[in-house]
């Protein structure tokens, strides 16, 4: 097989970050950092993702989180896989049609921008119940990196400093977060120090009390932002709230083991079954990033994405998923008989059948020395979620529940989709498209990855499995090499800019239509290669991110 060029310079002169200690990945530094002093101190590979994602809700405000939920998933040198879903749940008065307007059309406002879109945030009680768990070390000493960093402060980078600036016009629609992220009104500028006093002493309550955020201080402030904006949460909601232990999905692909998130993520189903589709191509022999490697891929996605929306959703709602059917050696390769290797086929909102012929998340992956492995991932929803502090509290509020379906029967081809298992219902986890997954061969980790990016999630995660274990590459050029997305509707690959125009011309000549969009997803990746693990942080979207090892 020939390397193009962009690879083989990718090659040349990026190495991935090697050692034979544990290690940890994530978007920033900072964060990283304090998960690898845990696991210097002897803490597990759990502890070391508790006291990451802590100091991300401080360090990266974008999408690090108090006020959001998202899925952990663990493989232990001994014992069984775990995953824990700590997704924001609906309130009591959430219903199917509450996006819509007296007159039945659809109010894209209220559905992601109004207090009634917050869902119950899970992200506390979540990373209270990994600890519980598999913790090691006490749950105060894990929250003490967020504590230092919130009330001490942390120097701003560029990257921070201008992330923070872009959204300085929604933060003036809300004097408490204007406040928070900005020197009177003003924007920071790197070099600048960023101290979050609300939030460091909200952290310090917790650290003596994780219930705090549900049933005391905390969570009388987060009502009463509610009731003064209109929001739909209630004391009883916030009792009401439990993560749930679930079965990890597992495939296997070209014999390598794969454990992915189950629902309410569809992050699982879609990478698995478009791996499963995948596996009838020698995709070796069509090389990295060429158009019959992407052309098949997107075929698969497109596919599998289709899966997604007629059958997918919380399955506390949903008892009758067809999860062993769709996950299946024998549905692929009904799918693949239906992929032409030479022409595009062509996504309808009003069938699922074939013919033969916005977001912000975070992702942290951590290996201890030992072998452990956990790949977390949470969000806001949209980057900083509402863009809206709670007043006292410092934490952001989420989004989440702009993940429900628009409302009934709404499924369009620009993408709005309306079918029954995702609409909102009291109690409900919206659909997710998170996909923390980690790989094994012959027993041991072999890659554990995940991203950010909304809907591109599972494809951004599924150039991370193909460009490892299809193509070779190591750790660094696996997330450097250039992605594209495919999700059913709208009827589109998107490519980043940097694929080559030769292979877009030949993608196109298929019938495919192409989005160019410069960065997709932000993986964090360890892969181990020879006994040997390397990790990889991507810098596309983000400068900041980084590993740390033990």
């Amino acid at each position: 097989m020939r390397v193009p060029l962009y690879l083989a310079l990718l090659l040349a002169l990026a190495a991935p970050a090697q050692t034979t200690r544990g290690l940890v990945v994530s978007q920033e530094r900072l964060a990283s950092e304090a998960g690898a002093q845990v696991l210097r101190e002897g803490g597990t590979a759990v502890d070391a993702a508790v006291a990451t994602a802590f100091a991300l809700a401080v360090v990266h405000p974008a999408a690090g989180n108090l006020g959001g939920g998202g899925f952990l998933l663990s493989r232990p040198t001994s014992g069984q896989a775990t995953f824990l879903d700590f997704r924001e749940t609906a309130p009591a008065a959430a219903h199917p049609r509450m996006w819509l307007n007296a007159d039945g059309t659809y109010d894209e406002t209220r559905h992601h921008e109004s207090l009634a879109a917050v869902g119950v945030p899970g992200t506390v009680a979540g990373l209270r119940a990994a600890w519980k768990q598999q913790g090691r070390l006490s749950w105060a000493r894990l929250l003490q990196p967020a504590i230092r960093l919130a009330g001490e402060g942390f120097v701003l980078t560029e990257n921070q400093a201008a992330s923070l600036e872009k959204q300085l016009p929604e933060f003036r629609k809300h004097a408490p977060t204007l406040a928070q992220f900005s020197r009177g009104g003003e924007p920071l500028r790197a070099g600048d120090r960023l101290v979050q006093r609300d939030l460091a002493r909200t952290l310090a309550r917790l650290a003596k009390d994780w219930a705090d955020f549900y049933r005391g201080t905390t969570a009388r402030l987060l009502l009463r932002e509610m009731q003064a904006g209109g929001g739909l949460l209630r004391a009883s909601d916030l009792r009401a709230y439990r993560p749930s232990w679930r079965q990890p999905l597992r495939g296997s692909y070209r014999g390598v083991e794969v454990l992915a998130a189950p629902p309410p993520s569809s992050g699982g189903q879609v990478l698995i079954e478009a791996l499963n589709v995948l596996e009838g191509y020698d995709l070796k022999a069509a090389g990295p990033a060429s158009a019959t490697t992407i052309h098949l891929a997107s075929e698969a996605l497109r596919r599998a994405f289709a899966d997604r929306a007629q059958f997918l959703g919380d399955p506390g709602f949903n008892a009758d998923l067809p999860l062993a059917r769709l996950l299946s050696k024998e549905h692929a390769a009904s799918l693949r008989a239906t992929i032409r290797a030479d022409r595009a086929s062509a996504s309808a909102p009003d069938r699922f059948t074939w013919p033969a012929d916005r977001p912000e998340t975070t992702h942290l992956s951590v290996l201890d020395r030992k072998g452990n492995a956990v790949s977390l991932t949470y969000t806001l929803e949209d980057s900083y979620g509402l863009k809206r502090i709670v007043p006292g509290a410092g934490f952001l509020l989420n989004n989440e529940l702009g993940d429900f379906n628009a409302g009934p029967g709404l499924t369009d081809a620009t993408g709005l989709i309306g079918t029954a298992p995702n609409l909102a219902q009291p109690g409900k986890r919206p659909l997710s498209s998170m996909c923390p997954v980690i790989l094994a061969q012959g027993g041991r980790v072999l890659l554990v990855s995940g991203s950010p990016g909304g809907r591109t999630i599972p494809s951004t995660v599924l150039n991370t499995v193909l460009n490892t274990v299809d193509f070779g590459l190591d750790a660094r050029a696996a997330v450097d090499a250039p992605r594209f997305h495919h999700q059913w509707l709208p009827d589109r690959i998107q490519v980043e800019a940097d694929l080559p125009a030769a292979t877009q011309a030949a993608l196109k000549a298929m019938g495919h239509a192409l989005k160019e969009v410069k960065k997709q997803g932000c993986a964090q990746v360890i892969l181990v290669r020879g006994g040997h693990p390397e990790g990889a942080a991507d810098i596309r979207r983000w400068p900041d991110s980084g590993v740390a090892f033990e």
